[in-house]
């Protein structure tokens, strides 16, 4: 039984989407189970994508808070 995404640490999201995508590129899963996969993929990529803009609002709150800016316009 998949773990609920909510659940997950980043780490182990982009773990299970990377292997995802390998499953996926290798052409040898059924339709069904492609869509299944680009289901829970995109569910994933959702949650690992609010997790690094919450990493870039924290840095950017310490930076704010220590008077340094060295990141300000660098994307993350």
């Amino acid at each position: 039984m998949q773990k609920d995404v909510s659940e997950m640490t980043f780490e182990e999201a982009i773990k299970e989407l990377e292997d995802l995508v390998q499953k996926m590129e290798s052409g040898d899963m059924p339709l069904d189970d492609s869509l299944a996969a680009y289901t829970r993929g995109t569910e994933l990529a959702k949650f690992c994508r609010a997790k690094l803009q919450m990493a870039e609002e924290t840095i950017q709150k310490i930076e704010g808070e220590t008077g340094k800016n060295k990141s300000e316009g660098v994307p993350f």
